[in-house]
Order: C-alpha cells, then sequence, then structure tokens
C-alpha cells in the first residue's frame, strides 16, 4: 500500500516492482522528490529550485526492483501541474495577468503555427534511413485533437497528452521523435498553465 502524503497528494513512497522487473532507481525518485518539496514548500531555501519543466523532464536510471513508473510518473504529473500553478499565479502577482495571457498568446501561437501545417507536413523527417521515428498518421491525429482544444474548446486532458503512444515508424516514414517530443512538452506547458 502506498502511503500519501496529504497535504501535497504525492506519495510519500512508492510501490517496487518485482526483483526481476525494472523500475526506477528508488534513491534518485526519492532524492528529486525531497528537492521538489523543499522547492515547492519553501522556495526560499531550495539550493537548486525545480521547476514545472524540471519535472517535466527528470527522468530516472532503470534499476530491477525499483519503484514502479506508472506510480511516480502519476505523482510527476501532479508535482508539475502543482509547479505550473505556481508559476502562473507568481506571474500573475509580478506583472500581471495581462502578461501572463501575453505569455500564454506567444506560446499558443507558437504552437498553432505547427499544428495548422498539413497532415504529414507538420514535423521534421529523421535524417538516417534507419532511424526510429513516430507514425505521421498518429501524431497528426493528436494534432487535430489540439487544434480541436485550442480553437473550438473541444475537452482534452493534459494527461492525453503526457501520455500519448504513436505507433513506431522507420526513418523517412515517420517524424522526428525528438521534434514531436519538444512540441510536446511545450503543449504540456501550455496545458497545465490555462487549466
Amino acid at each position: 500500500m502506498v502511503r500519501v502524503d496529504s497535504k501535497r497528494q504525492i506519495p510519500a513512497s512508492f510501490e517496487r516492482v518485482a526483483r526481476t522487473v525494472y523500475g526506477y532507481n528508488a534513491k534518485q525518485v526519492d532524492q528529486f522528490l525531497q528537492r521538489a518539496r523543499v522547492s515547492l514548500e519553501t522556495p526560499e531555501t531550495a539550493v537548486h529550485p525545480i521547476r514545472s519543466a524540471d519535472v517535466r523532464a527528470v527522468s530516472f536510471d532503470p534499476v530491477k526492483g525499483g519503484y514502479a513508473a506508472t506510480n511516480v510518473d502519476a505523482a510527476l504529473d501532479r508535482l508539475e501541474d502543482a509547479f505550473a500553478r505556481r508559476e502562473r499565479d507568481e506571474l500573475i502577482a509580478e506583472q500581471g495577468e495581462e502578461a501572463w495571457l501575453r505569455q500564454i498568446g506567444q506560446l499558443s501561437g507558437t504552437l498553432r503555427g505547427r499544428l495548422h501545417r498539413p497532415d504529414g507536413e507538420r514535423f521534421r523527417r529523421p535524417a538516417k534511413k534507419k532511424a526510429r521515428s513516430y507514425s505521421t498518421k498518429d501524431v497528426d491525429r493528436l494534432c487535430m485533437d489540439l487544434i480541436g482544444y485550442l480553437e473550438e474548446d473541444k475537452p482534452l486532458s493534459v494527461d492525453n497528452v503526457r501520455r500519448a503512444v504513436f505507433r513506431p515508424a522507420v526513418g523517412q516514414a515517420g517524424y522526428e521523435e525528438t521534434q514531436v517530443d519538444a512540441f510536446l512538452d511545450r503543449v504540456v506547458e501550455l496545458m497545465a498553465a490555462i487549466d
């Protein structure tokens, strides 16, 4: 059973996978979450402050018998949302709501530019013939959902974007993974700031 820190809804410890199965390195997870708690609860004392982008980008080494990835990922999603809310509130307090709206508008405009490209042309194709890539149809389908969310007020959860899975492709048959991933990071940033 996982205990939960009721103040932040972040588990105080995580379920471990079987000793023969790979999970996240428990020590790395615990250290990161401790730094995150300090940054969230007493930011003035944080030696290395953490922001929502840091939570989104963190990764942990795989180890046998480590923490169950799905549980840690769910906690990280909640943590990222908490940081994003605080960052939004700080920006509004320091510079006003107009500054926040300008920032959201600029990011939204940048993302929309790519979203409105034709199907099959939204992202680069890998330079190497045998490089792994994402199915263009799968990525384009998510992009259409994002247009619906941004422009037609259709419901879409930030978790749908965080958990998006695309069928694999090879080389020119798909979109370059790193470019798609970077774009989706910005989408998550926008959605977390809005919601």
